[in-house]
């Protein structure tokens, strides 16, 4: 809607100046002829010029009026081109007429046409500038006619009524050489009423091409706006594809990587008890089968968001979709699961559990489900962990702490025993750098609240965010010092823990 608003705001004069060279400029002239071709036929069939011309002089007469014709015309049909020089061609030739002592026509109209045209196209300056010229001019015939009784223009109607007929008819029609009314009529009331109406036409003029020219002003600011708000409007929807993006790979790391982890442990639990304890290794796949379902679950209802209902019904996710998004709530669910696959966790409630928004609900949830993956990954085998979860009239506060080592930072980023692609180094990154950190850190930012962590006061590694509930505070804050400037946009420091995944 936009573009097409766009291309309508562009006008024929804005599509006319996109294409150069002579395909331009024929098309254009061609046009300004037209008006030019019609002036001139429309003065031929109301004013008769060669019945005019015989009535006021010979053929040299003629023929200098059909000069300064052809030139009027002329200059109405370049007037886009040169604007100013063709008005000054015009005003010339529509003197020439007058000193020809022939009355004024139609055609010469044409210099009202060049006058819209430079206030259509030329600054205020210059226009007004034309403008006060042609106003003299006119004064200036005005007085020398009043002073002398020649060289006047004459009204229009008046001029043609008279000079539509042979001589001889044209003394009869105001009463012949003798007539009274004649020799009484005042020459200098006569030149000023013709000057204020050629006054008024020429303003008339003036203001309609200084019109057209602030319509066209306005009109580009219109197409301007729509062109930046079009801009502007990609832009916004390329940063929602962004943020969309990067919403969706949280979650599919979440959901993915804490499944998974569970899943490998429960399998090498399987292994391992394969020939000494069969009960166990059942609980162990039927494990892995119930995580497996709940993450592939998971999955399907954060892909189902991003596709239309029909795309969810044919690729079978339609139940999914209206699946409810995790939260607090299913942390008992989680830490059990959690203790089947041999890591004990204990959740501790603080405050009385209140509704939360939804965002912040699944913040909190995936922060301390990512969290607790990390223990599992990281935090060695018999480690536990500690989740409290306390609820406050504006916050809602978690703090996960385990009781292992977990890895330990190392000179070099090799891909030692200490995480999934060794400990961080110098500041750097080795393989995934931190996604898991950078992940909790990015939900709670996004909600306005803070995130914490690194090493435990006791040992262990300790992670503490804060959202706040009612709406994002002014702006996120992290106190965690692998989020300090310089050190690589969130990688850890080396004394810090990177229990990435």
């Amino acid at each position: 809607m936009r573009k097409q608003l766009a291309a309508l705001l562009r006008g024929p004069e804005h599509r006319t100046a996109e294409r150069t060279g002579v395909g331009a400029v024929v098309p254009q002239v061609a046009r300004d002829a037209a008006p030019a071709c019609a002036l001139f036929a429309v003065c031929l069939v109301v004013n008769d010029p060669r019945a005019v011309l015989s009535a006021v002089g010979g053929p040299a007469v003629a023929w200098l009026w059909w000069a300064a014709t052809a030139a009027v015309l002329a200059a109405v049909t370049f007037r886009r081109r040169l604007p100013v020089t063709m008005l000054a061609v015009c005003t010339a030739a529509t003197v020439g007429h007058v000193v020809l002592a022939v009355p004024p026509m139609l055609v010469d109209t044409g210099v009202l046409v060049l006058l819209c045209t430079v206030a259509a196209h030329r600054g205020l300056a210059v226009s007004l500038a034309a403008l006060a010229a042609l106003g003299a001019l006119v004064a200036g015939w005005s007085a020398y006619y009043a002073n002398h009784g020649r060289l006047a223009p004459g009204l229009p109607m008046t001029a043609i009524q008279v000079f539509h007929r042979p001589r001889s008819e044209a003394g009869d029609a105001v009463g012949g050489p003798d007539d009274v009314s004649t020799r009484r009529r005042d020459p200098s009331a006569n030149a000023w009423n013709t000057a204020s109406v050629y006054g008024l036409a020429l303003a008339a003029a003036w203001s309609t091409g200084y019109g057209a020219r602030n319509r066209r002003a306005y009109l580009g600011q219109l197409h301007q706006r729509a062109r930046d708000l079009e801009r502007e409007r990609d832009q916004q929807a390329a940063l929602a594809v962004a943020a969309e993006r990067a919403r969706i790979s949280r979650e599919i790391h979440d959901v993915v990587a804490h499944g998974l982890s569970v899943i490998v442990i429960q399998a090498q639990g399987g292994v391992a008890a394969l020939d000494d304890d069969p009960a166990e290794t059942r609980a162990a796949l039927e494990a892995v089968v119930t995580i497996g379902r709940d993450s592939l679950a998971d999955m399907r209802r954060v892909l189902a968001a991003t596709i239309g209902p029909g795309e969810r019904a044919a690729t079978g996710g339609e139940g999914d979709a209206w699946r409810p998004p995790p939260g607090l709530g299913r942390l008992p669910a989680l830490l059990d699961r959690l203790g089947r696959a041999g890591t004990p966790v204990h959740l501790h409630i603080e405050g009385s559990p209140a509704e939360l928004p939804a965002a912040v609900d699944l913040s909190a949830y995936r922060i301390v489900q990512e969290a607790l993956t990390n223990t599992v990954k990281h935090a060695g085998a018999g480690a536990a962990a500690d989740v409290l979860v306390a609820y406050g009239p504006t916050e809602v506060r978690v703090e996960i702490r385990d009781d292992g080592h977990g890895p330990r930072p190392a000179a070099g980023g090799g891909g030692g025993p200490g995480g999934a692609n060794g400990p961080t180094g110098g500041g750097g990154t080795s393989g995934s750098g931190a996604n898991g950190l950078r992940g909790m850190r990015e939900r709670a930012r996004l909600l306005g609240g803070s995130f914490t962590a690194g090493p435990g006061s006791h040992g262990g590694f300790s992670v503490r965010a804060v959202l706040p509930i009612h709406g994002p505070g002014p702006a996120a804050h992290t106190t965690d010092p692998a989020h300090a400037p310089g050190d690589g946009a969130g990688v850890p420091q080396p004394d810090l823990q990177d229990q990435d995944t």
